[in-house]
């Protein structure tokens, strides 16, 4: 079988530093040039790319093969994949400048790394030697997670724009020209710059998404990951004592990580709406978002529905915020903000009010401890009309509670944060649902870290 003309692959294996490897020789630029090329030169339907581990010939990287006619060519650029891709891929004559052609030297070749390779792993293992399985990785995560949180603080990304040496960026910060220019030569190596005979520069990323100067930067949204860092730093104290160990109350924040916060929220929030909406479907008249933030889900269903009503209901402190998206969206007509907190309010006899058919509940349940979920619950269920829906997204657990992984790291990032939320497994959300009345519980799994239990009054 042969559903594409050809089929390429590259190595962009990664090993460690100072051992030569495919991703070290410029692997992934290749790939995305080989992209770019097919798209290009008409071919992106007839030639499918995949990457792929070590191939074992990692002196002469990166290695790019071509099958069905199983050519290996070695030490490929980015600047050579034109021709590649021309003269190969659409004129069927390979490139033989850049051919591995020795058939018996390549087997030699590659049957002696894949030896000395098990050898060291054997030697490793006798010598006690911890393995090269991405512990040590693990371990020392924060260090590049740190580098990028720091240059996100002093906006660094902003500054270097289309070029600027070390000494210039730490007048422009006013931070110390010697530790700035360690950051920036630790950015460079984690690719988020680059640096030529001095100068630093933005990479496409980089320039794109946290610059100033771009429409789509998103540093105000990252920078809520800051906020993080000092709750994360409390996790052994929390594991030891079962619970939270900061003084601040939880979802206490100022004006201006308020603002940060709901600008990550939002984010987030737009990129998965559509999913939402589509797998709710419409139907409905009114609608209650509870925590709405910055409405992202509320302008979704209005724009799907221009018979929607809405009603957004957060704290007074975000309801500024909420407004101000909803303008931008021309939808103060049809979606109207309530200040309120889920945790102690009591709106009347109703309490949220009454007569909704959807009620959404997104991104809520985690910061709540099981007793506020099923009072909340019960609270949505009496704000419903009969038949009417509860849509509650979060990050749902599997039933052994391990996976997803973000899920599961969720979990202690709101033991540093809050006062008892958790993530929470399926079966504890349907145990919920039923006891505050909902009869019809399903889950919707979507791409991404969160799913949906879609319950019905």
């Amino acid at each position: 079988m042969q559903p594409f003309r050809y089929h390429v692959i590259v190595c962009n294996q990664q090993k460690a530093e100072n051992i030569a490897c495919c991703a070290a020789a410029g692997g992934a630029a290749v790939v995305a040039a080989l992209q770019e090329q097919l798209g290009k030169q008409g071919l992106k339907d007839d030639v499918i790319v995949s990457t792929t581990g070590c191939l074992g010939a990692c002196d002469h990287g990166p290695v790019m093969i071509v099958y069905p006619d199983a050519t290996w060519y070695g030490a490929v650029k980015p600047g050579d994949v034109s021709e590649i891709v021309g003269s190969h891929l659409k004129g069927g004559q390979p490139v033989a400048r850049l051919m591995m052609q020795d058939e018996a030297a390549l087997r030699a070749e590659i049957l002696e790394h894949r030896q000395k390779y098990q050898a060291a792993v054997a030697a490793r293992d006798e010598a006690g030697i911890l393995p090269e399985d991405g512990l040590l990785e693990t371990l020392r995560g924060f260090m590049p997670s740190r580098a990028l949180l720091t240059a996100l603080e002093l906006d660094v990304f902003t500054v270097v724009g289309k070029g600027a040496s070390a000494a210039e960026v730490a007048a422009k910060l006013r931070t110390g020209p010697r530790a700035t220019e360690m950051l920036l030569n630790v950015l460079a190596g984690l690719k988020l710059l680059t640096k030529e005979n001095g100068v630093f520069c933005n990479t496409a990323i980089t320039g794109r998404f946290l610059s100033a100067d771009s429409k789509d930067n998103t540093r105000g949204g990252l920078l809520h990951n800051v906020a993080l860092w000092d709750g994360w730093s409390t996790l052994t104290e929390c594991v030891r004592h079962d619970r939270r160990v900061t003084s601040s109350p939880s979802g206490e924040r100022d004006e201006e990580s308020t603002r940060a916060f709901i600008a990550a929220m939002d984010r987030n929030a737009r990129e998965r709406a559509g999913l939402v909406v589509g797998a709710v479907g419409g139907g409905c008249r009114r609608m209650l978002d509870l925590g709405g933030g910055s409405a992202a889900y509320s302008i979704a269903f209005a724009e799907a529905n221009p018979e929607l009503q809405v009603d957004v209901l957060d704290q007074p402190t975000v309801l500024p915020l909420t407004e101000e998206y909803i303008q931008r969206a021309g939808l103060e007509e049809r979606i109207h903000t309530r200040a309120g907190d889920l945790r102690t309010d009591r709106f009347s006899e109703s309490e949220f009010g009454e007569g909704y058919d959807l009620v959404l509940l997104s991104a809520i349940a985690h910061m709540f401890s099981p007793e506020e979920n099923r009072d909340l619950l019960r609270r949505i269920y009496r704000a419903l009309d009969a038949g009417g829906r509860l849509v509650l997204q979060d990050f749902i657990l599997e039933a052994d509670k391990t996976r997803p992984m973000f899920a599961a790291l969720f979990s202690l990032n709101m033991l540093v944060n809050t006062e008892g939320g958790a993530s929470y497994s399926e079966a504890e959300y349907t145990e919920w649902l039923h006891e505050a009345g909902f009869q019809k519980t399903r889950r919707v799994r979507l791409p991404g870290p969160a799913s949906l239990m879609i319950a019905r009054k």
